[in-house]
């Protein structure tokens, strides 16, 4: 099938995690206004999260409930589409449909979060209806999701690595670090399949390094790029670039886009 368009935007992949919500725009995450500020920035990649309203519309909101990002007692999946246009994140923001955004920020390239079952396919609907399938990554920790969206979709669709997928590649790069004699042990049978066109994944994870060179050489070889999230200190957005990784999620993008403009690797 050869290299999907999601790679053909700038590299490495800067993203605004959940757009641009410092400053004045301070706990106003996953709202249009910080998606729209991210892209003014330069960023041409967004990370995002959605949720299913109970009409089956998508949403971008990361928690299940709306008293963090809002002050409001409700559960996103138990309120119509129409309500949450009601509720103001920072108590100044609408909470966006995915259709609002995918259509006003036509060129930016987008990973998808995928926080519950029931928004497996109004997301896809979404991607249809919008014609986005060249510039949007789905993500999630559940790997029935995301094989759900792999069936319905085809090859059109890009994933990335679920949870159990990246159990399967870290493992297999563990295994193929071991001296000779153990790696023929073949452990490999015993491993999960490594599914998704790139890993998205912490640096580290209850207290194991989960992305150092051994991995990055092991998805490098099978042609996967490694995106490492969520990383807001300078010193270690370098670290990370340094090893060799091809992206990095912030909340911190003024930081990620001095780092990378200090290297030369900003464009």
């Amino acid at each position: 099938m050869g290299l999907h368009p999601y790679f053909e935007g700038p590299y490495p992949r800067a993203y605004a995690h959940r757009g641009w919500h410092i400053d004045e725009l301070t706990g106003c995450e996953n709202t249009l206004a910080a998606f729209r500020r991210a892209v003014a920035e330069g960023f041409s990649y967004l990370e995002l999260d959605v949720r299913a309203s109970a009409d089956g519309v998508a949403m971008v909101h990361h928690d299940a409930t709306l008293d963090r990002t809002a002050g409001h007692p409700g559960v996103l999946e138990q309120m119509a589409a129409a309500d949450l246009r009601k509720v103001r994140v920072a108590g100044r923001e609408p909470i966006p449909c995915l259709e609002e955004v995918l259509t006003e920020l036509p060129e930016v390239r987008v990973t998808i979060e995928l926080k519950s079952a029931a928004v497996v396919l109004p997301t896809l609907r979404v991607l249809h209806r919008t014609d986005s399938w060249h510039r949007v990554c789905l993500g999630s920790f559940t790997e029935r999701w995301l094989q759900q969206a792999r069936a319905v979709a085809g090859e059109r669709l890009l994933t990335s690595m679920a949870q159990s997928s990246v159990v399967g590649l870290r493992g297999r790069a563990w295994l193929t670090a071991l001296p000779t004699p153990l790696r023929s042990l073949s452990l490999l049978p015993l491993l999960p399949p490594v599914l998704g066109g790139l890993a998205q994944l912490p640096r580290r994870f209850s207290g194991l390094t989960v992305v150092d060179a051994a991995l990055l050489r092991m998805a490098h070889e099978s042609d996967r790029e490694v995106h490492v999230w969520t990383v807001d200190e300078p010193q270690e957005m370098a670290e990370l670039l340094d090893l060799g990784v091809d992206g990095l999620l912030s909340d911190r993008p003024d930081l990620l886009r001095t780092v990378l403009q200090d290297r030369g690797e900003w464009s």
